[in-house]
């Protein structure tokens, strides 16, 4: 059997790439250490040893590499007051800062994430910078939000009269940006939307951590019509930078179809349906790389059609073509290879307006198009790199302000919709956003749920930044922004239950909605509930006796139950139930797959409980967990340990 010792850290991303490098590489470990010397000479000709080489760096880069790598030993502490739905809920509302967050996600949902959105702050000047400490950036956490009696070190605004402008806002975005690429499912796809003061970084760095092959696109986003801001140009674009995990796994965007654009296919054939589009188009320049499209067209009854011009064919055929001499002689939108091989999809029509001429340079009697086929959604594999409609900052103003939200700067929900869409986010996958704000996020995927029946999950991460105390939001009873967050899903799915009822849809378990989602799991960032997972190093004497009672004071069983969870890597949405075994509390952690037992004095009596639990749950694998200091002996835990071994439980972990 194996026995684990949890330690209280979130997964160690050095030791893991380590890991797999030996697996690759076993010739170049010496003393279980990586000898580099040996790695350089099984790379070969892969190694850069010039000093002057491509590389984007600058201060305080490698110590932001290095916070990325630190483990946390942090948890996140279940609050159900705040939550909605808690019992039945797979989403996720986590406060905290998204870096030791992120951390602590990694074992949990390393490689489940099919998507992500983030809208960090656009280093304007005014946006706040978080003051990240490299030596112990939970406790910097505690500081910042008063959880601790440190004088606290306020989040600050980058000015650009620091000189550090650009360094603490990359240092800053850095390590979160390593750390989210973990999280992505191998066809998963990140987009992080930007303004113009760090779009060049932005783009660079992100070359650097998910690769230049995974680049996909820099979306452009009208946000405003117009605005009196800007010194030089009034600013009405953002950008969302989108990258893939591993572009050879990526089957690419799918073109979203609402009902307007499926309206245009009306006409029918045998082949399928299609629109029509003009076979001659008067923009198209003769002289530029056109010359192979001016031919004659046979009509119905016999007659050629040509686009208008002074040059025509010197024999009167079909497909006959003639070299354009100026921009007088016209062209059509298919070359005359295309013509031959395409001509059964034309659509002719009468005209007596025809832009047309025939062989004898008359107006032609027809007009002539091409028939565009509908493609499913599964087949339109190109989107435009622009996106306008309903994307504006005014949808998204009109959206809070319905809710009765107060909150600025807001992305619309259709902008998430529309790259979820595009991204492929299946009905049952998980989109995690980190800079959540205002939780336009979870808004959008509950619509979008409602719309095609989905159960898309999502994992919104939020700084408990303070609202000032002057502030109109702060009046209006938010103290910080997650409790607008927080408030905002809830209202949305309220309203969504609402327009469902006045939609003659009574419930939310009618045939296509019966797996909507519009609760949320509510989890604050906190120190471990385990003193000696969380040693205070100038007072390690008091921390050792506070370890043997094992909680820290104020804290609950279900507290350390979820961060076993956590440290162990199991969702956290997963459903926990209590069992009393012999006056023992048990807990169960997705039906079966995980026990874990918090009181002392076990003895092996309880071994053969356990053993009818788990014939009870059936589940495929069994884990139990214990307190180490929990067993009434040495030999109640070897007897404990061994019987469970002798009956299929593979796996005793104590902490």
């Amino acid at each position: 059997m194996q026995e684990t010792q949890l330690n209280g850290e979130s997964l160690d991303i050095v030791s893991e790439n380590v890991s797999e490098l030996k697996e690759l590489f076993p010739e170049i470990v010496t003393e279980d250490k990586i000898d580099f010397d040996k790695l350089r000479e099984v790379l070969g000709k892969y190694t850069e040893d010039d000093y002057e080489r491509y590389n984007f760096t600058w201060k305080g880069k490698s110590a932001a590499l290095r916070l990325a790598q630190t483990p946390s030993t942090g948890t996140l502490r279940p609050c159900k007051e705040e939550s909605k739905n808690w019992d039945t809920t797979e989403n996720l509302y986590i406060e905290g800062d998204n870096l030791e967050v992120l951390k602590l996600l990694q074992k949990s949902y390393y490689g489940k994430i099919k998507m992500i959105y983030i809208d960090p702050p656009y280093n304007t000047g005014n946006d706040f910078v978080y003051p990240d400490n490299y030596h112990d950036n939970m406790q910097n956490y505690l500081e910042i939000t008063g959880q601790v009696d440190n004088d606290l070190k306020k989040i600050s605004n980058n000015s650009d009269i620091s000189g550090r402008y650009h360094t603490n806002w990359l240092n800053m975005i850095y390590p979160r940006l390593r750390l989210s690429r973990n999280l992505l499912s191998d066809d998963g796809v990140i987009f992080i939307s930007i303004g113009d003061n760090e779009i060049d970084n932005l783009k660079k760095i992100s070359s650097e951590i998910f690769g230049e092959e995974n680049f996909v696109a820099v979306f452009s986003r009208v946000m405003k019509k117009g605005s009196s801001m800007g010194k030089f140009v009034s600013p009405s674009i953002d950008y969302i930078l989108c990258y893939t995990k591993n572009v050879s796994l990526n089957k690419g965007f799918v073109f979203p179809q609402n009902e307007n654009y499926i309206k245009q296919f009306k006409n029918q054939d045998e082949i399928g349906k299609y629109k029509t589009s003009g076979l001659f188009q008067g923009s198209l320049d003769p002289l530029r790389g056109c010359k192979n499209q001016r031919y004659y067209v046979k009509c119905p009854d016999g007659s050629l059609a040509i686009p208008p011009g002074n040059i025509f064919p010197k024999i009167k055929k079909d497909g006959e073509k003639v070299v354009p001499k100026t921009r007088d002689d016209k062209v059509w939108r298919w070359s005359a290879d295309s013509y031959l091989i395409e001509k059964k999809n034309l659509v002719f029509k009468k005209s007596k307006n025809s832009p047309l001429i025939n062989e004898n340079g008359e107006k032609s009697q027809w007009n002539i198009f091409t028939k565009q086929y509908y493609k499913s959604q599964e087949e339109s594999k190109v989107v435009p790199g622009t996106i306008i409609e309903d994307a504006m900052n005014s949808k998204a103003s009109q959206e809070l302000k319905s809710l009765k939200i107060p909150f600025d700067f807001a992305k619309p929900t259709q902008l998430i919709k529309y790259l979820s869409i595009i991204s492929r986010v299946k009905k049952n996958e998980i989109v995690i956003d980190f800079f959540s704000g205002s939780a336009t996020t979870a808004d959008s995927l509950m619509q979008l749920n409602v719309q095609d029946g989905g159960n898309r999950k999502f994992i919104m991460v939020q700084l408990p930044e303070k609202i000032d105390k002057n502030d109109d939001t702060y009046k209006e009873g938010y103290e910080n922004i997650c409790e607008i967050g927080k408030e905002r899903i809830r209202r949305a799915g309220d309203k969504i239950v609402s327009e469902m009822n006045q939609n003659g849809q009574t419930s939310l378990d009618s045939k296509t909605n019966n797996n909507l989602d519009i609760g949320f799991k509510v989890f604050k960032l906190d120190s471990s509930n385990l003193s000696k997972w969380d040693p205070e190093y100038d007072n390690l004497e008091q921390t050792l006796l506070d370890s043997v009672k094992n909680l820290v004071p104020g804290r609950n069983e279900l507290d350390l139950v979820y961060e076993i969870m956590l440290k162990y890597g199991i969702d956290l949405t997963l459903p926990i139930e209590e069992y009393q075994i012999k006056d023992k509390k048990f807990y169960s952690i997705g039906f079966g797959a995980l026990i874990v037992c918090l009181d002392d004095n076990l003895t092996s009596t309880l071994a053969s409980e356990i053993i009818k639990l788990k014939d009870d749950l059936s589940p495929e694998v069994m884990r139990v967990v214990f307190k180490d200091n929990g067993f009434a002996s040495d030999s109640d835990k070897t007897n404990i340990k061994e019987t469970l071994k002798t009956n299929g439980i593979e796996e005793f972990v104590t902490i």
